[in-house]
């Protein structure tokens, strides 16, 4: 009997009373037919009255009991809804052999790829890489689903060893049609072994329903995971391949359903099992292939937490018309604003530095044997985190270098702290510094975490440590040219900079500051250029960033992906006009600008590269191995477009082949200082031929490979998705959405793979159709 008749048969029409065999037994005629009335009551039932299932159980002998085979859930809460969710095989058979070999032992399990772990004493699973709220565990034997429910749901164990309990004596003694009292009011009743209910307290029930059928319609209940229509994995490969960083882009949501990274990159995780085991499935079979780890970097919620206090500062001055809208707007698109502030730069900067490394150590120590590379992927206002932050990489031999010049003690001006402090109105600070000791030359050697250690705002530690590298000490001991990468070189005039000395002081000028625009005098944030190969055709040096220290990472990036990408326009802005073919970033070897056609907020690279050629995007094959159909057509209509053109201008070039062929006595005689008419058609008709030939050809033969800079190793960077056949209906109505496919999108997850298992030297299989 399938789930759906247990439900909706003659069983929900009352609640069980002291009849409730009897009720039962007449009721459970309709199952069969569940569209047919029943009356509530019947005080005497013939033997021939009763059901199919009553007929099976009382002919046939009973089956042994066996012991059911429990499996482990979690739960998951989200927007008030709550469900359960089971552990793969390999998982949950982890924790059973946990639980076999000590129930009251603080026993943990690394489970789903190692990035939680669950506590089977006290049944909580923990993230390991990200803050998140401990969740329930349950080794779940019975399973319940209401009439609106979804998916089965597991019972508590208590409630699973009473019912696994009185299943037990039924089928020993095979006595069936009991009845179960529990003391939350709850009652199951065991008809046999494939039709057991559950009815809710009529206390409990809820009063505003619109028939007694719907008040009294009881719970379907079912024995074991089997039983049940629920998907469970098989687990996920020890082995680990490659290493990915996701880092997102503004606000907390990621996409259209609000989700927080972690969610969107489960769901890309996911999709990218599927496709190893579809595209890679020999390899796996062989042992070649594991599997790609996928991490979030999660950077929102540091900068709008308590530390920096901004969110309590723009509220002050936030209008409470369209609070929603108001809302949404400081908690999403401000931080764009935030990323050029060179205080909120730098906190953005150094919370994404910060968090991958502390995830690649963390991650290093859970896979003792991991010895792949890693990669970086950036989303929206992510990528140009990561793409600035990768061109002030240094190589090992610059980090040495600079450790040797870092034994120099640096001699800083005999002004005291007091009046440092004085200068910058933070007189207050002053008792915090000195009861730590503090002297200028310990000042300078704090680091902004120090100073929060402090108690120190963030505001008022960012002007000390500013000041003080910059003002006091000697320009060849500042930071500041420190954090650039190989053959960066400031080319361009230092802003004027207003000391608290109200003294304007003007920086050096280069003598290659005529080939950029000037800065403001008037403004108050240091701007520096850097030559990183990215400027003017003529030479000239122009890359624009706030003036922050870029941290370094830990590990050289193998190749950075940038999804929905708007580091072209901000390059632009910053009066970029042109990149250097052969630019690289000093740490990453490889990059790809990976968009949808429809992104509002993506731009191409290329261009900005090869601006002589009009390169179309490299398109980005459907996970399936084809086009989608509507790109299909649209190409056949093209072809048949150009076939049209090219039969009119052969037609041509044949009636001019007929029109050379005349007979020579039909032409008139030729003077010595003529030009020929012959010769006039013979250039007509070459002229033909060689506008006609070549559109035939260029279809035919493949362009030749064009190198687009050394920034993806002489190799394409800019990568567009083909757009489902319902957004090229209307381009607008599609937009946001097309900047949020990325997570989800099956295309982009297989050319990561793609790309990352080409350099290990992995085949890849198109799967049949």
């Amino acid at each position: 009997m399938s789930d759906s008749r247990g439900e909706e048969g003659g069983l929900s029409q009352a609640a069980p009373t002291n009849n409730t065999q009897d009720l039962f037994d007449s009721s459970s005629q309709t199952v069969a037919t569940p569209q047919d009335k029943v009356s509530p009551v019947v005080d005497e039932i013939s033997p021939s009255s009763t059901s199919s299932f009553e007929m099976l159980d009382m002919e046939s002998v009973p089956a042994p009991y066996h012991v059911v085979q429990p499996h482990w859930f979690f739960c998951r809460r989200a927007d008030d809804n709550t469900s359960w969710l089971p552990f793969s095989i390999e998982d949950s058979d982890k924790l059973e052999d946990a639980y076999g070999n000590g129930a009251d032992k603080d026993t943990v399990v690394a489970v789903d790829g190692e990035r939680y772990d669950v506590n089977v004493k006290e049944r909580r699973r923990y993230a390991v890489y990200w803050e998140q709220a401990p969740t329930e565990v349950r080794r779940c034997t019975w399973f319940y689903k209401g009439d609106k429910d979804t998916r089965f749901m597991p019972y508590p164990e208590d409630f699973s060893e009473r019912l696994e309990d009185a299943y037990k004596q039924a089928v020993t003694k095979d006595e069936w049609k009991k009845k179960l009292d529990f003391p939350s009011g709850e009652t199951v009743i065991l008809h046999n072994p494939k039709l057991i209910m559950q009815y809710q307290p009529i206390g409990l029930q809820d009063e505003w329903v619109s028939s007694p059928s719907e008040h009294t319609r009881p719970r379907t209940v079912k024995r074991g995971v089997d039983n049940i229509s629920v998907e469970i994995l098989d687990g996920e490969p020890e082995k680990v391949d490659h290493l990915v960083f996701m880092v997102h882009g503004i606000g907390p949501a990621c996409d259209l359903r609000f989700r927080s990274i972690i969610q969107c990159v489960n769901d890309f995780r996911s999709a990218s099992l599927s496709l190893l085991a579809s595209h890679y499935k020999r390899a796996q079979q062989e042992g070649k292939v594991g599997r790609v780890e996928f991490l979030p970097v999660n950077w929102h919620s540091a900068l709008h937490g308590d530390a920096t206090g901004v969110d309590e500062d723009i509220q002050r001055i936030t209008l409470p018309s369209i609070s929603r809208l108001r809302h949404f707007t400081n908690d999403t698109l401000l931080d764009l604003f935030f990323y050029n502030s060179p205080t909120y730069c730098q906190t953005i900067v150094d919370t994404v530095a910060s968090e991958i490394n502390r995830l690649h150590v963390l991650f290093k120590q859970r896979h003792p044997e991991f010895s792949g590379a890693v990669s970086v992927v950036g989303h929206s206002l992510g990528s140009l985190i990561l793409f600035d932050m990768l061109t002030n990489q240094r190589t090992g031999s610059e980090v040495n270098t600079e450790k040797m010049s870092g034994s120099e003690h640096c001699h800083i001006s005999i002004d005291t702290l007091e009046q440092i402090l004085t200068r910058l109105g933070l007189q207050q600070y002053l008792a915090t510094l000195q009861a730590e000791n503090m002297d200028l030359e310990s000042l300078v050697l704090c680091q902004e975490t120090d100073l929060k250690d402090l108690g120190i705002p963030l505001g008022p530690r960012k002007k000390i440590l500013n000041y003080v590298r910059r003002k006091w000490l000697p320009k060849d001991c500042r930071p500041s040219t420190a954090c650039l990468a190989p053959g960066f070189q400031v080319t361009l005039q230092e802003p004027l900079i207003c000391d608290p000395d109200d003294n304007q002081s003007p920086g050096p000028m280069p003598q290659q500051s005529q080939l950029h625009r000037a800065q403001s005098v008037t403004s108050a944030v240091d701007y520096e250029y850097f030559d990183m190969g990215i400027g003017q055709t003529n030479g000239g040096i122009a890359k624009g960033q706030v003036s922050i220290d870029y941290p370094q990472l830990s590990f050289h990036p193998q190749t950075f992906f940038a999804f929905g990408s708007p580091i072209g326009m901000f390059l632009t802005v910053r009066g970029l006009k042109r990149i250097d073919p052969n630019y690289t970033f000093p740490t990453c070897k490889s990059f790809y600008n990976i968009y949808h056609p429809y992104d509002p907020v993506a731009y191409r690279i290329e261009p900005m590269i090869v601006s002589e050629v009009d390169l179309e995007p490299m398109l980005i094959p459907h996970h399936k191995g084809r086009k989608r159909m509507h790109l299909e057509l649209k190409d056949s209509l093209t072809r048949m477009g150009m076939d049209l053109k090219n039969n009119v201008l052969g037609s041509l070039r044949t009636a001019w082949q007929s029109f050379a062929r005349l007979p020579v006595a039909a032409l008139p005689p030729v003077e010595a200082d003529e030009t020929t008419i012959e010769t006039n058609i013979q250039e007509i008709h070459a002229g033909v031929c060689e506008e006609a030939e070549p559109m035939v050809s260029s279809e035919q033969t493949e362009q030749p490979e064009i190198k687009v800079g050394m920034l993806n190793g002489g190799r394409r960077i800019d990568y567009v998705l083909q757009e489902k056949p319902i957004e090229s209906f209307n381009e607008y109505l599609f937009a946001i959405q097309s900047h949020l496919c990325y997570w989800e999108s099956e295309d982009t997850a297989l050319l990561l793979l793609k790309e990352i298992y080409d350099k290990l030297g992995v085949a890849f299989e198109q799967p049949q159709q």
